[in-house]
């Protein structure tokens, strides 16, 4: 029998030796093969509205997914500003307490879930991995799951680790904010690390679909993870090491310089007024307050290894206290600044920390303005002015105004010490250390090596990478003695142009500007104490400019304002460094332009950001792919 015949067959009564089946009449196949047909038809539309409603099921659970998200991302804008409310509205906003914080994100926490949940399935996940159709699916579903862990675990037990907060913000402040962070510590890491998986997963969602409001959801998310990224390495780090380096386990002392960045140096300015904190479970108080003329017959025989020797034995930056920051690698000037505290006063210190007017700025615009001794008010919108250039002209003195310098710096401590006591300010306060820090204007370096291993990779370490790679560093050392890099322009471009036999041409295009006015400015601040055999006038300016490359890069030839120019060379932390004695006339721009081979990469480069008045402007152009 074939097939057909099996199945149109139909059963008789067994017997013996007989076969159990036999044959139906032509006439009953032809009566029941309607219904057969209409059984394959319902299948066959069965199957094709399996697709059309799986479609309409993502499309409807997509959109309430989305509306689930915006729920999500509102309850977290909310919870944001009350983590850490606007500077001007920090002394008299009520903070939200520790409950309304674990409200606000359990509900976020909640609408991310059902995101999630929703974008979940069997249609969801068939469909994502169609070819083309499914790039969307695989974005909404990723952005969904991203969101949900970002709530559930990254962000719940980054909030869990905030202090407590109270009305009318009594309390210890930093001393219960280190104890909360403390406690929370392990789930303040492994939240990181969550967070540096989510930011792996949203880079590997599909950056272009057919449906653009899919791919515009992939970028914003992932610029804001992108941003979050650091701030959970920061509190990873701060969890570990802050505790102990605020005095937790026993009182720290600390050297905290001011950089007077009026007159540049590699880590910033020229080392000023300075002061001693003290740290004592999170309780600061600074013990003392001097200037750079105390200072200046401390020296050091500190040992920092042949290549910085080689670079700076000109300069004696150990022995020289007003040179003893010309390298931009910010450890080597704190060795420096607390082996010559040691020297002068026989007294050890935990650690340095660095700080300029800008940093000042900051944090006066969440403390409020300070009064001097003499009247004179400091806020946040006159401190840079009033320290690298009004007061230069105040007073004629040197030594009244090094005094003014420190006063400025006693009465900036006092609010400061008060705001971080102060449990409603303190979060904005250390959102504004945050920021200085980021901008490179707020530099840590710990004496204990533990700690100093885990804050050297950050940036307020202000280290100078060994890592090879692309890399660009423009940096200026004020070489005439002078305060006239307050009217200094900086710029940089950097472009990449193609490769050749496995290197990498880079043009560095240097452009310095003095902006110094030719007459009306004190003498101090245009002083030539490096007494230059040529005629200057008041407000020309000197800079030793040092372009700091890759590791492993060589330098191809150089001009000056069009003409060839002789660099010398040197080597710092393995970088390649090319150096310049440039002499920058007032009211003049100079033109420094660097032809370099590099190491081949496809990236840009880690631009290295010399903190002065003036930020530097800077412009990277990596070209195209690079194949060797």
């Amino acid at each position: 029998m074939t097939e057909q015949d099996i199945d149109t067959a139909e059963p008789r009564r067994p017997g013996p030796g007989r076969d159990a089946f036999r044959m139906r009449r032509p006439g009953r196949s032809r009566e029941r093969a309607p219904g057969r047909r209409r059984v394959l038809r319902n299948t066959l539309l069965a199957a094709a509205a399996l697709p059309l409603a799986g479609a309409v099921w993502i499309g409807v659970t997509g959109l309430l997914a989305r509306s689930e998200l915006i729920a999500a991302g509102r309850d977290l804008d909310a919870l944001r500003q009350s983590v850490a409310p606007a500077p001007g509205a920090a002394s008299g906003a009520v903070p939200t307490s520790a409950q309304e914080r674990e409200r606000g994100l359990r509900s976020a926490a909640a609408h991310a879930a059902r995101a999630h949940r929703l974008t979940t399935g069997p249609a969801w996940y068939p469909a994502a991995l169609l070819p083309f159709l499914g790039g969307p699916v695989r974005t909404v579903r990723g952005a969904a799951y991203a969101a949900d862990r970002l709530t559930g675990d990254v962000l719940v037990p980054l909030v869990r680790a905030l202090p407590p907060a109270t009305p009318d913000g009594r309390g210890d402040g930093m001393s219960e904010a280190l104890m909360t962070l403390q406690k929370h510590a392990p789930e303040v890491v492994r939240a990181a690390r969550a967070a540096a998986e989510v930011q792996a997963d949203v880079h590997g969602l599909p950056r272009s679909t057919w449906l653009p409001a899919a791919d515009r959801a992939r970028a914003g998310l992932a610029r804001q993870i992108d941003r979050l990224g650091p701030v959970m390495t920061d509190a990873s780090l701060a969890a570990r090491v802050l505790p102990s380096l605020l005095g937790t386990q026993g009182e720290r002392r600390y050297f905290l310089a001011f950089q007077n960045i009026a007159e540049a140096r590699g880590t910033g300015g020229v080392p000023g007024a300075f002061a001693v904190l003290s740290a004592d479970r999170g309780h600061l108080s600074f013990e003392r307050f001097g200037n750079n003329t105390e200072m200046a017959t401390a020296k050091t025989d500190l040992d920092l290894g042949a290549d910085f020797t080689a670079r700076y034995q000109g300069s004696e930056p150990t022995r020289v206290w007003a040179n003893s920051n010309m390298s931009p690698h910010f450890p080597y000037a704190a060795r420096i600044w607390a082996a010559a505290w040691r020297e002068h006063t026989g007294e050890r210190v935990d650690g340095v920390f660095a700080v300029d007017p800008a940093t000042l700025s900051r944090l006066l615009r969440v403390t409020g303005p300070a009064r001097m001794a003499g009247g004179t008010e400091l806020t946040a919108d006159n401190v840079v002015d009033l320290t690298e250039r009004a007061s230069y002209a105040m007073y004629d003195d040197v030594a009244r105004r090094k005094a003014f310098f420190v006063e400025a710096a006693r009465a900036a401590a006092g609010p400061l010490i008060s705001a971080t006591g102060d449990m409603r300010r303190l979060p904005a306060l250390l959102v504004a250390l945050n920021d200085a820090q980021r901008d490179g204007r707020l530099k840590v370096w710990s004496a204990h090596a533990a700690e100093q291993r885990l804050i050297e990779p950050r940036s307020y370490s202000g280290a100078l990478p060994e890592a090879p790679g692309p890399f660009a560093g423009l940096v200026v050392n004020n070489a005439a003695g002078s305060k006239l890099d307050y009217y200094l322009d900086r710029s940089l471009v950097w472009e990449a142009n193609g490769c050749s036999h496995g290197d990498r041409p880079v043009t560095a295009t240097v452009t310095l500007t003095n902006r110094a006015p030719v007459s009306g400015l004190p003498g101090y601040v245009t002083l030539r104490e490096d007494s230059p055999p040529y005629r200057t006038r008041p407000g020309d300016n000197r800079l030793l400019v040092s372009y700091y490359a890759g590791v492993g890069a060589t330098l191809d030839g150089a001009t000056l304002d069009g003409r060839p120019a002789q660099l010398a060379p040197g080597v710092e932390r393995g970088h390649s460094v090319y150096t310049l004695d440039l002499e920058l006339p007032a009211h003049s721009s100079r033109t420094l332009v660097l032809h370099l081979l590099e190491p081949h990469a496809d990236r840009a480069p880690v631009l290295l950001r010399q903190s002065l008045v003036t930020p530097l402007r800077a412009t990277l152009k990596p070209g195209g792919a690079c194949r060797v």
